[in-house]
């Protein structure tokens, strides 16, 4: 492999202005006057998509304008520090380096960008759980129909802590997988898995790990060095509160080393160094493609820093403590039966409701400005198989989110299970 670095995430330092952040990281009254979307609903649904703030909306519509003034490529030109600083404000938040960040259109795009890097054989075997995002699940059997590869899914252990880390690892020595693969925080419910427990068998075993950080990235800390993974992905627009159509790739130093570099790699990620030949540049731009909104891209970008000046640590104190405050008074109601599990659930409150069908009740927290979602039994097999559920409702605050929020959404739900409707 070539030591070509060029493309956007290396060796950037630019020089960007601080987004419009309150002073104080917990100041909820600026964080909501910095939330246009807050005036008109209670928004518990950011594991589908945060309210964005400000900053993001100012970012993209600049961006656009000048775009609409000058020229898509010429403002691209103009804007070529600000873009490379998305590389830098991710590699910050994930404690990776700038060269280690691949912007994508989606996690989803990400997700299927690392595994075409891996040139899978008939009878590789892929090791996972039972609790990766049902897009995950779909990739893993197609790649099982095309080129053979098997699909191991590690127990879950009996206590509801999430897989059987002991028993994954048994499963890594006999099996020797190609990949082992695990979503931080499935979008099914509020349990978080034993990422970086997973990833110390991973290293010892020298095998490599794909994170799927779609949900936790935003609302928990995620370091790549702690998890120990090889590649991870997520998206802009859940718990960073970016636009859709944002998301990005980590790929580590050591997988760029070993030479991973996606199936379809285009004039972006390589270079055509003769009629026959090409090379890929050193950077995880070589998961890049040439053509993006760069829009959308500077508008994740503001979001990742306004996530920074928030701060990590104090989203991930505070997003988790009004989801258990959720779950507290949600528990016990006649009727509602909550279904997360692990010692310490992340802000995804899940949750089914007896005398009630899917849609009306979604139907009717929407007519009271109660934002949420449904996940139905094809988004979680594995999972709603043992929980013995069809659907769940779930609930998603943010550290922008007040108590007083809570409180509402919680009689909201109280009312409607009183009022009963089949």
């Amino acid at each position: 492999m070539g030591n070509d670095t060029s493309g956007p995430a290396a060796n950037a330092e630019p020089l960007l202005p601080e987004p419009a952040t309150p002073s104080s990281p917990l100041d909820i009254a600026a964080l909501r006057a910095d939330t246009p979307g807050c005036e008109s609903v209670i928004h518990f649904n950011n594991a589908g998509a945060g309210l964005m703030t400000r900053p993001v909306l100012q970012a993209m519509t600049d961006h656009l304008h000048l775009e609409a003034t000058t020229g898509g490529y010429e403002a691209a030109d103009a804007r070529a520090a600000e873009v490379a600083g998305f590389h830098t404000a991710v590699a910050r938040l994930l404690n990776a380096a700038p060269g280690t960040i691949a912007f994508a259109g989606s996690a989803t795009h990400a997700y299927a960008k690392a595994l075409s890097a891996i040139d899978f054989r008939p009878g590789d075997t892929v090791l996972t759980t039972r609790n990766d995002y049902a897009s995950n699940q779909i990739a893993f059997l197609s790649l099982r129909r095309r080129f053979g590869v098997r699909v191991v899914h590690a127990p879950d252990h009996p206590d509801g802590s999430g897989v059987d880390v002991a028993a994954m690892a048994a499963l890594m020595r006999s099996e020797r997988p190609r990949l082992v693969a695990a979503t931080h925080v499935p979008t099914s419910s509020g349990l978080v898995q034993p990422v970086a427990e997973i990833g110390r068998h991973c290293r010892e075993l020298d095998l490599l790990y794909l994170v799927d950080a779609c949900q936790s990235v935003g609302q928990l800390e995620v370091d790549v060095e702690e998890i120990g993974c090889d590649l991870l992905t997520a998206t802009g627009r859940k718990f960073l509160r970016g636009p859709r159509g944002s998301g990005f790739l980590y790929v580590s130093e050591r997988a760029l080393r070993a030479g991973y570099e996606p199936l379809f790699i285009d004039l972006h990620g390589a270079r055509w160094t003769a009629p026959g030949e090409y090379r890929p540049v050193g950077t995880a731009a070589r998961f890049e493609e040439w053509e993006f909104s760069y829009a959308t891209l500077l508008g994740c970008a503001a979001a990742v820093r306004y996530a920074l000046r928030v701060g990590p640590a104090a989203v991930a104190r505070r997003t988790p403590a009004l989801a258990a405050r959720l779950r507290e008074r949600l528990d016990g109601l006649p009727g509602v039966r909550l279904l997360d599990g692990g010692p310490a659930p992340a802000a995804l409150v899940t949750l089914t409701v007896a005398g009630w069908q899917a849609e009306p009740f979604k139907a009717a927290l929407d007519a009271r400005g109660v934002n949420s979602s449904l996940n139905f039994r094809e988004y979680a097999q594995f999972d709603f198989e043992d929980k013995d559920v069809a659907w769940c409702l779930r609930l998603s605050p943010h550290y922008y989110n007040t108590e007083d929020e809570v409180d509402e959404v919680a009689d909201t739900v109280a009312r409607l299970v009183r009022g009963g409707r089949a």
